[in-house]
């Protein structure tokens, strides 16, 4: 079997192949304007085409065009009175306390929006019927503004999806429909009309994007990951495009749970730094999922990995603001033209080109030696900006590095402090190509003592394509009070949904018998809006859980009846069993080479990570080298390989 798990990201693609029980991982930088032409060419540079692969692939296609406003022309219909829906939202201001906001450009132009029949009441009563005027009225605004797909979001959809289905029904073939009673069946209109919207306004360039990745792999068998952090089969991804929206982040942290239990590490907090961006989680043995994502502006109701994003990363762009104060990202300089020292044609200073010059990074040794940096362009730029600056060329990337460890690290207190969570209690794993250059000065503003830097970590997102299982996550809502119900029934409408889950899992090939079911339930106190996910235990503990976890989160717990708004259900099949453990040396390993560090006074020892042997100890300021990525190990800090090759780094001056 050759398994192959390729992440595509703003700089780079990576990849991880797996064959004949051993590992090997590559990177190239990526082709922005046409996503599969890296992959195909890293197929090409791994001997891999015309190979018969399993390739697992996470897409920021449908990231992209969210980020960038590149959908498709999307035609959102509605009911009548409602056309302003998606406008209005919920009335959320991002400024409290500014009374003159700037306005916000509405998701779908008003002529865009079209109304029709077809609604129902809230107990499911037909109250205005899809008719011949609606049918007219709907295909001469097909005629007029030539969508490429519709969005269909009636009211109270989750209740009877008769009505979107008619409307669907009188639709041309050659559209892409997206409905929201397909979509996400649950209530809250804007919730449910914006991810419809969403997978309506970025299906078509998923799928379009998939064909032609599959086009160039004939016989390949693809599949996606999904922003829960299971993967689905390429031909049924471009149905549910909303749910691809953080795909390649979902592998990292996939990857992240796996390795961190294999290092007796489960408590982690976690960065993902890469060239365009840095994600950072929190993890408890397994990656935590959300319905209250964002991507942008935009709300994302389906189930995606609780993690915050920054535009922070090695090829964030420093540039001075109109004060003259230094600031960093979060604009990248990207795959094209890159960071100056890539030699591109990049002219502006980026985090890389500050590591750069600062000498934690390697000029020949970037890639395993196949891209050489240039030190010439990078010190170039640095030193025009430290010119503007009016200090020195190594001052001036010392602030860089500095302002770009300070938005990282107020990320990362954001998912921890901020949900009274502290950081000390946790290990912090850096992954990413540039994570392990940061991940002591991280540690160190967060008052973390322990960090952990990952076998294969420069390429981490691609490995969790490897290790993630195939899967799917289904809701509905159901609405009632949680103790007029019996365990039986709640149980029965359960299976319902596990019989649908099944099926779908079948159609990949995965039998009933090889799946793992996941229940759970969405409950709240009656009369609150918002919910929290327990998983079900039969009516009485999960009332109990309930409780204790409405405490946990809100401090305090309410003596008043229960509320079952959403039933959701998790079916996973078998992953892949595999050992991304390096081949371990069979001595410790001495440095390749020692080099002068701008900021330190001795010269600094460079180690090559795969020459390290399991238990080799080596203290700060050192510099470990490896194919896909850089770690910096700073003063006051210590490593010791394990037994797998990650790194276990300790903070043995605690004078932080």
């Amino acid at each position: 079997m050759i398994l192959l798990g390729v992440d595509t990201g703003g700089t780079f693609t990576d990849f991880v192949l797996w064959r004949d029980g051993r590992l090997r991982v590559h990177k190239l930088l990526s082709t922005p304007h046409a996503p599969e032409q890296a992959i195909l060419q890293g197929i090409k540079d791994l001997g891999l085409a015309g190979e018969d692969l399993r390739m697992v692939h996470g897409s920021t296609v449908a990231t992209n065009a969210v980020l960038e406003g590149k959908g498709v022309r999307t035609l959102f219909i509605t009911n009548r009175g409602f056309a302003d829906m998606l406008r209005i939202g919920r009335q959320n201001r991002p400024e409290l306390y500014n009374l003159q906001p700037e306005p916000r450009m509405a998701p779908v132009p008003e002529e865009l929006c079209l109304e029709v029949g077809g609604r129902l009441s809230a107990t499911g009563e037909l109250l205005d019927v899809f008719d011949a005027a609606d049918r007219e009225k709907l295909a001469t605004a097909i005629a007029v503004h030539r969508p490429r797909s519709l969005a269909v979001n009636l009211l109270f959809s989750w209740l009877d999806d008769g009505p979107e289905k008619s409307v669907a029904a009188c639709l041309p073939g050659e559209l892409f429909v997206s409905l929201s009673s397909s979509v996400l069946p649950e209530i809250r209109e804007y919730e449910r009309g914006m991810a419809t919207w969403l997978n309506a306004w970025v299906g078509p360039l998923v799928q379009g994007y998939l064909q032609r990745l599959q086009a160039g792999l004939p016989g390949s068998r693809v599949a996606v990951m999904q922003s829960s952090g299971d993967t689905v089969v390429a031909d049924r991804a471009g149905d549910q495009a909303v749910r691809m929206l953080l795909s390649g982040p979902a592998g990292g942290l996939v990857a992240a749970g796996f390795l961190g239990r294999r290092a007796a590490c489960r408590r982690l907090l976690s960065f993902d730094m890469g060239g365009t961006s840095t994600d950072v989680a929190l993890l408890d043995g397994e990656p935590r999922l959300t319905t209250e994502g964002h991507i942008g502006p935009y709300p994302v109701a389906v189930p995606m990995v609780d993690m915050h994003t920054i535009g922070a990363g090695g090829g964030s762009i420093a540039w001075l603001d109109e004060g003259g104060m230094l600031q960093v990202g979060p604009e990248s300089a990207g795959a094209d033209p890159g960071p100056a020292c890539y030699g591109r044609g990049g002219e502006q200073v980026t985090v890389t080109d500050a590591n750069l010059v600062l000498g934690r990074l390697l000029p020949d040794a970037f890639l395993g030696g196949e891209m050489q940096l240039d030190v010439a362009a990078a010190e170039q730029a640095l030193g025009q900006l430290a010119e503007a600056m009016g200090c020195t060329m190594l001052e001036a990337a010392q602030g860089v590095i500095r302002i770009a460890n300070e938005h990282m690290a107020r990320a990362l207190r954001t998912i921890s402090v901020q949900r009274g969570l502290d950081p000390a209690g946790f290990t912090l794993m850096s992954f990413g190509g540039a994570g392990g250059l940061h991940v002591c000065a991280l540690a160190d503003a967060l008052g973390m003592t322990r960090a952990l830097v990952p076998v294969h970590g420069g390429v981490l997102s691609a490995l969790g394509m490897l290790v993630a299982r195939p899967g799917r996550r289904l809701s509905r809502t159901w609405l009632q009070p949680l103790d007029g119900l019996s365990d039986e029934a709640i149980e029965t409408a359960l299976d319902t949904l596990a019989e649908e889950a099944l099926a779908l899992m079948a159609e990949e090939g995965v039998a009933a018998e090889d799946c793992e079911l996941g229940r759970s339930l969405d409950l709240r106190y009656l009369g609150q809006s918002y919910t929290l996910e327990i998983p079900w235990s039969g009516r009485s503990l999960t009332a109990e859980i309930f409780h204790k976890r409405h405490a946990e989160r809100y401090g305090h717990d309410l003596d008043l009846p229960l509320e079952l708004v959403n039933l959701r259900l998790s079916v996973q099949g078998p992953g892949t069993v595999i050992d991304p453990a390096c081949t371990p040396a069979d001595r410790p390993a001495a440095p390749f080479r020692h080099c002068r560090i701008a900021d330190e006074s001795v010269r600094v020892g460079c180690y090559q990570r795969d020459e390290l042997a399991p238990g080799q100890e080596l203290h700060g300021p050192a510099i470990i080298a490896e194919q896909v990525a850089t770690t910096w190990l700073a003063r006051g800090w210590q490593a010791r390989v394990d037994e797998a090759g990650n790194l276990l780094l300790t903070r043995v001056n605690n004078m932080i």
